[in-house]
């Protein structure tokens, strides 16, 4: 089997916050109507990102490297490979996750329907410390094409 390598050199890709420094994204687009935002993010390898919950749908695509995810005490709950295609709904399950022996490349595809927070950003001790808004996803999207040269 040939194994194919992506290459993500023309990804414009922005800091996600100082949670970890490696943890990037790119909004690839946002449809206001239809409430979906289709993103990737990079996640560094052999890291894990801020303890979270999801809020709402997600699909997600592993496109390069393993996504790993994570309990809330840092042991290892999945580990998705590349090519790996997964319907996660809203869970009230706090988790991180990251990358395996390289950074992994996972598309998510959010989809809130009529809910406002995606996602439930925590600190160890599982109390709230932020939110991530479908209006956050708009705004950052919204930077980001703004910034963009092209």
């Amino acid at each position: 089997m040939t194994t194919y390598h992506f290459d993500d050199h023309a990804i414009h890709w922005n800091r996600f916050g100082d949670f970890v420094p490696g943890f990037h994204y790119t909004i690839l687009d946002v449809d206001e109507k239809s409430r979906v935002v289709d993103v990737l993010f990079r996640l560094p390898a052999n890291e894990q990102i801020v303890l979270h919950r999801h809020r709402v749908l997600n699909h997600t695509f592993v496109v390069q490297g393993e996504h790993r995810l994570y309990e809330s005490d840092g042991g290892l709950r999945e580990t998705r490979l590349t090519g790996s295609y997964t319907v996660s709904p809203a869970s009230e399950k706090p988790h991180r996750e990251g990358g395996g022996e390289q950074d992994a490349i996972v598309f998510f595809s959010i989809r809130p329907s009529d809910d406002e927070v995606l996602y439930e950003l925590l600190d160890d001790a599982l109390n709230p410390i932020g939110t991530i808004t479908f209006q956050t996803l708009v705004e950052l999207y919204q930077a980001q094409r703004a910034s963009t040269p092209g």
